[in-house]
Order: C-alpha cells, then sequence, then structure tokens
C-alpha cells in the first residue's frame, strides 16, 4: 500500500481528498462545540464563586465525541447515513430529515474546504511524513479559523498543541526526502519566541498609546506556533501576508458597510491562511521576492 501511495501521486492526493472529507465533518463538530465547552468550564468557575447557575448551557456530560449529533431544531438523531459528507447534504436536499429546517450550507462547504486543502498539500509534498504533519496542520488551522471567526477566540487546546508538534518536529531535522516543513531546533525555539513576542510587543504598544487591546492572546500564540513549525525566517512572511490581507478586507467590510468599525475583526484567520500558504510555498514567495528586489 505504501509503495502504491509513494508511486502514484493521484491515488494519494485521492486518499487524501477522501480522509480529509471525514476530518472535515468532524472539524465541524470541534468548531461548534469546542466554544460551548469552553464556555461552561468558565461559566463552572464562575458558578462556584458566585453560585448563579448557567441555565443556558447544555447539562451533562458534553465534549466532542458526546452527546451525537442532533438537529438544532427538533432534536432528530442524525444517523451514520445522514452525516456522510457533502453527499448527506446533497441527498436531504439540505434539510433536517426530521422537520425540514435548512441546514446551513456551511457545514458541506467546510468540508469541501478542508478536503480541497489537504488534497493540495498531498500534492505539493508527496506521499511521506511531511504531507502527514501538513494535513494534520491544515486541520488545525481551518478549525481555528472558523472558531475566531465566529467567536473571536482561538482555544490554547488547539494551539498550543501545535506549538509542542512544531518544536517536536524540529528533532527530526533534516528528515529524508523532506522538503521545507522541517526546522532544526534552534530555528524552531527562535521562531516560536519571535513569533509570540513579535505580536506580543504590537499588543503592548497599542494599548500603551490607544488605551484599547488591538488583539488577542490566542494571536500571539497561532504565530508562536507557525514560528515553531516553519522558523523564525518565515515569520516576516506571515505577517506581511496576514497584514496586508487583514487590513484589506477590513476596509472592505467597513467601507461596504458590513462590518461596523466598532465591532473587533478577527485577525486569527488571515494568520492561519498565511502561515498556511508560508508552509507550501514560504521558500518559493522568499526567493521570488529577492529575484524582484535585485
Amino acid at each position: 500500500m505504501q509503495a502504491l501511495l509513494t508511486q502514484s501521486p493521484l491515488i494519494f492526493i485521492s486518499v487524501a481528498f477522501i480522509l480529509a472529507l471525514l476530518i472535515g465533518s468532524f472539524l465541524n463538530v470541534v468548531i461548534h462545540r469546542l466554544p460551548i465547552m469552553m464556555e461552561r468550564e468558565w461559566r463552572t468557575q464562575c458558578d462556584e464563586m458566585s453560585a448563579v447557575p448557567a441555565d443556558s448551557l447544555p447539562v451533562g456530560r458534553f465534549d466532542l465525541m458526546v452527546p451525537g449529533s442532533r438537529c438544532p431544531s427538533c432534536g432528530h438523531q442524525i444517523t451514520a447515513l445522514q452525516n456522510i459528507p457533502i453527499l448527506s447534504f446533497v441527498l436531504l436536499g439540505g434539510k433536517c430529515a426530521g422537520c425540514d429546517m435548512k441546514i446551513s450550507v456551511r457545514y458541506p462547504v467546510i468540508e469541501l474546504v478542508t478536503a480541497v486543502l489537504s488534497s493540495i498539500v498531498a500534492w505539493r509534498f508527496g506521499f511521506g511524513w511531511e504531507a502527514a504533519a501538513a494535513i494534520v496542520m491544515t486541520w488545525a488551522l481551518v478549525a481555528i479559523s472558523v472558531i475566531d471567526f465566529d467567536h473571536q477566540i482561538i482555544p490554547d487546546s488547539l494551539s498550543l498543541p501545535l506549538v509542542w508538534a512544531g518544536l517536536t518536529l524540529s528533532l527530526f531535522h533534516p528528515m529524508q526526502g523532506a522538503q521545507n516543513l522541517f526546522v532544526d531546533p534552534q530555528t524552531a525555539i527562535v521562531g516560536a519566541l519571535g513569533g509570540y513576542l513579535s505580536l506580543w510587543s504590537v499588543y503592548q504598544l497599542f494599548r500603551l498609546i490607544t488605551g484599547k487591546e488591538g488583539m488577542g492572546y490566542g494571536d500571539f500564540k497561532l504565530l508562536a506556533a507557525l514560528g515553531a513549525w516553519l522558523g523564525w525566517k518565515m515569520l516576516p512572511v506571515i505577517i506581511l501576508m496576514s497584514a496586508v490581507v487583514g487590513a484589506t478586507v477590513g476596509i472592505m467590510l467597513i467601507v461596504s458597510k458590513r462590518h461596523e468599525r466598532s465591532v473587533p475583526i478577527p485577525f486569527g484567520p488571515y494568520l492561519a491562511a498565511a502561515g498556511w500558504i508560508a508552509m507550501l510555498w514560504g521558500p518559493d514567495i522568499v526567493d521570488w521576492y529577492l529575484d524582484l528586489m535585485s
């Protein structure tokens, strides 16, 4: 099987696509439940101090595995056949099988985006540990981006494992057949420190000047994770790309009156997108820029 995946890139890409579709379905669960789990934990801690119950939150066991997925409208239990990525959405006509309530198109979109991005990673790196690591990183970045977009938070349970994973992977540098993903431990450590401290410094300077918080600590930890994975040399590329795209999109939203000036715009999705691009083509982008300047 390994020889087949190694010798046939198309088969490997296809396997990555199908696997990522299934993972995309699970990411929908993570994106929906993880913020609720975090809020339950926070409210539980508050309840212990204030004795005010959090009636609006689910009771009993509630995590990424339990309870099973249900329709938020009628409580219909979603069966395995009704939970096949994309296909079930199409066959059900985008409606709940129990009450005909419309299912958000975002669910199949996240599944498809996860599959497409994972396929691109498989195509870029080819079969091997490097592709496996980059695909897992892609899944994490998808979940982080959507959660931050929805709630303006980046869970530590996603960002901190990425930091440690990047530092751990650096121990295997150089890896035979690896292209540009794995960096040496010194580069990874400096990358993690530089990633965190660079945004932390901007945050402190902005707060000193304006008295307001310009971003959250989750952004610092996400950039630290990207620095641990890709090394400190990729940090300027990531920061520049995310800042330019984030500023452009933010201005467009404000001008089009789709976003109020007083409402914060999450920076995590732009960091994640820039980090993903740098993971695949970072050295090529740097070489292109240096050739252009020279």
